[in-house]
């Protein structure tokens, strides 16, 4: 099926068509014309040399008559002169002169006579002539005819069929949009509810700030911005992030290269000898059967890779040292390029088999010496690649380090060179395929495989492109010190990474069981949403806007081909009408002239004039015809007009409303910029309020503590004085149970 500008391909096509065939209308119009006046002259020389023809016979009668009547008298005489033969000399002297007289008569009459029938003959070859080039001309008129009104024919079904196309596009782009409408409305309706929901988020988030805020500012003595433990998560993500899309340039490479050799395959059965008539070389057949195997070494590559980055989760932590699965990628690659290397040799001797082909060209052979030297540049390239990929899968088996950035950054410019050598050797390969379409011996099926091939190559260089663009633009990442505590130069191994992610779990365990917060998932899952929420509408944004964009010029195309249509469909009906005048006009013509009777010639020159009536009808249509075309051009376009001035009333109606609405939310937007400062000094001044309180608090808190001690030491020195006179009252009434015991003993 087609896409969707249909129209605008083949604008230009109908305008070119509908151009030849109006000026083949206004030639077939100018040759109507002059073939009408010279069959009007003809018919009036017909007519004179009809009414000639029966002047002179009507001349000849009159002169048979009186040969009649003068033979009948010569008979007479004759008789009555052989009966007078014995009368006087004198009657037979006179009736001798009488008889010379009637001879000399006569023969001026058969001389008449013999000229008359010699006019009369001219006439009739004439006559017999005019009428075999007419009948000729007539035949070649009717056969002009026939091929403009199978023009004509042609021309009305193509425009039906045009007119069908674009009624059928129009639909179905009236049904696109209403679908547009339908998802632009469900963008919005999930637009306004992820609107909400992130200002429940951010309410809600605002709100758990505040409280954290107080609850640190309050309760924890330090804010432990640079934790080690929050690095190591945010390389997780930002590890998974950019696996994830190397992942999605591997796939796509994979399908490139897997199609690449493919598409080689089926060129190599194709050309220079097709597989299907005779059978090809050994060479090529090897060359095939090792290209057929392709999948084997291209799909492993992928695998690897998905591999490599399903092991990069939450629970280990991703670098050269602790990434085993990056080795098996590795080994992946290097399999590749044993593969590379391995075809590489056939690949050069079948290009020099097309060399040797008989209808090869000279330059065909420059461009297969520079395709030869593009292949070997691109599997050296490839074999670069697995050295250094294969360097950075070491430390996940050795304890070996090695100079990363340098390796990252020699594995970037590899890249790099890939991407152009690949280049390089897709646009050789379009020269090539140029230059094969002017061979006499290329067949649709090549034609097909070497587009195809073409394909494949333009595929092969944008992923290779985005691969080494992604790759540029992340080596920092790349080439950063990793996981590795701060002031430590020693590279991590396993062991450390696992005992560093067992106390990561212990201390989340810990903190999760003192504080009550958001988790760290939740905040970015949160802020995810936030993100893609905010890019997909801005995408259905701009998709709306591009459908909306596309739809209005449609609509110009479909009133610029209705008008066409509907012109093409005059100029139909006039060349209708005009074929059915010229139809009705030969018909007369043909009807009037086979008849010979003297009596129709009043009709004869009827129907004549009938015809040279007719003859001048069309300069008449034609002016009808240009003021009728005008007239509906103008009744067109003021309808048009009418409705664009509906449009912009309704626009202008529109605009006011939206300048309203504008204004009023510029109000609104002061008004709420007014009070956020407000609310901003407000919370400064809060803030102030809240520091001095905790100023007071804590100096009150500071002398009711100084209180409180003194306090308790004036207790102490209280009560060590109270057991001091507790002591001195007991040793007194000892001393005075004592001398009373002494009294009385007395």
């Amino acid at each position: 099926q087609l896409s969707i500008p249909l129209g605008s391909a083949y604008q230009p096509l109908l305008r070119a068509q509908n151009q030849v065939l109006k000026k083949a209308v206004v030639d077939e119009q100018a040759n109507s014309a002059s073939f009408k006046e010279q069959l009007k002259l003809r018919d009036q020389s017909l007519r004179k040399q009809e009414q000639e023809m029966d002047s002179l016979s009507f001349r000849n009668q009159q002169l048979a008559k009186r040969v009649e009547l003068l033979q009948e008298e010569l008979a007479v005489s004759d008789a009555k002169g052989k009966k007078g033969k014995s009368k006087a000399d004198s009657p037979s002297q006179h009736g001798l002169e009488t008889q010379s007289v009637f001879d000399e008569d006569l023969q001026k009459k058969i001389e008449e006579n013999e000229r008359l029938h010699i006019q009369f003959y001219d006439a009739d070859e004439q006559h017999r002539k005019q009428e075999a080039e007419l009948t000729t001309r007539l035949q070649e008129l009717e056969k002009d005819l026939e091929q403009h009104q199978a023009v004509v024919d042609g021309l009305t079904t193509k425009y039906m069929e045009t007119i069908e196309r674009l009624q059928s596009d129009k639909a179905r782009l009236e049904v696109k949009a209403q679908t547009l409408e339908r998802e632009a409305k469900e963008c919005r309706m999930r637009t306004e509810e992820c609107q909400q929901q992130v200002r429940r988020c951010q309410s809600e988030l605002n709100r758990q700030v505040k409280q954290s805020s107080t609850v640190i500012q309050e309760k924890v003595p330090f804010n432990d911005t640079t934790d080690f433990y929050l690095r190591i998560f945010m390389s997780f993500l930002k590890a998974r992030d950019v696996a994830g899309q190397a992942l999605s340039f591997i796939q796509d490479l994979v399908a490139a290269l897997l199609n690449f050799h493919s598409y080689t395959e089926q060129r190599v059965h194709i050309y220079p000898l097709d597989s299907s008539i005779e059978p090809i070389s050994p060479l090529n057949q090897k060359f095939s059967q090792y290209l057929h195997e392709n999948a084997a070494y291209v799909r492993p590559l992928e695998d690897g890779f998905l591999q490599l980055h399903q092991s990069i989760t939450e629970d280990t932590v991703t670098v050269l040292e602790t990434v085993v699965k990056l080795k098996s990628f590795a080994d992946n690659f290097s399999s590749y390029t044993h593969f590379l290397q391995k075809i590489l040799p056939y690949q050069l001797k079948s290009l020099e088999e097309e060399c040797n082909a008989s209808p090869c060209t000279a330059a065909l052979i420059a461009k297969n010496q520079e395709l030869q030297s593009d292949m070997k540049k691109v599997t050296s390239v490839f074999e670069k690649l697995q050295s250094y990929i294969k360097l950075l899968a070491l430390p996940s088996r050795l304890t070996l380090k090695i100079h990363t950035i340098s390796v990252f950054t020699q594995l970037a410019a590899c890249l790099h060179s890939l991407h152009d050598a690949i280049k390089e050797m897709s646009k050789h390969y379009n020269q090539k395929a140029s230059f094969e379409q002017e061979l006499p011996t290329i067949t649709q099926k090549l034609c097909t495989t070497t587009e195809c091939l073409l394909g494949s190559l333009g595929s092969l260089t944008s992923s290779t492109g985005k691969i080494s663009t992604f790759f540029s633009n992340n080596l920092d990442f790349f080439t950063s010190s990793g996981y590795s505590p701060r002031g430590s130069t020693v590279a991590l191994n396993p062991l450390q990474a696992e005992s560093m992610l067992a106390n990561k779990k212990k201390a989340a365990a810990y903190i999760h069981g003192r504080t009550q917060s958001v988790p760290y998932r939740e905040a970015l899952s949160n802020r995810r949403i936030l993100t893609s929420s905010t890019e997909s509408r801005e995408g259905l944004t701009q998709q709306v806007q591009q459908s909306q964009d596309k739809i209005a010029r449609l609509e110009q195309e479909k009133e610029h081909w209705l008008l066409e249509a509907q012109l093409g469909k005059v100029r139909l009906e006039k060349e209708n009408q005009r074929i059915a005048d010229l139809e009705s006009q030969l018909a007369a013509a043909l009807g009037g002239s086979p008849n010979p009777r003297p009596a129709a010639a009043s009709t004869l020159s009827e129907s004549h004039e009938e015809v040279g009536m007719l003859c001048t009808t069309p300069t008449v249509e034609h002016v009808g015809d240009e003021e009728s075309r005008e007239q509906l051009i103008k009744t067109h376009y003021m309808a048009r007009v009418g409705e664009l001035t509906t449009q912009l009333q309704i626009s202008d109606s529109k605009a006011v409303h939206f300048h309203s609405e504008c204004r009023a939310l510029a109000k609104r937007l002061a008004i709420a910029e007014k009070s956020r400062e407000t609310l901003s000094e407000e919370v400064r001044l809060a803030n102030q309020n809240v520091t001095r309180l905790q100023d007071e608090l804590t100096t009150t808190k500071r002398s009711y503590e100084d209180q409180l001690s003194m306090m308790s030491d004036h207790l102490c020195s209280m009560n060590e004085t109270l057991s001091k006179q507790r002591e001195e009252i007991d040793t007194l009434k000892l001393g005075s149970k004592g001398s009373a015991k002494k009294n009385k003993s007395r």
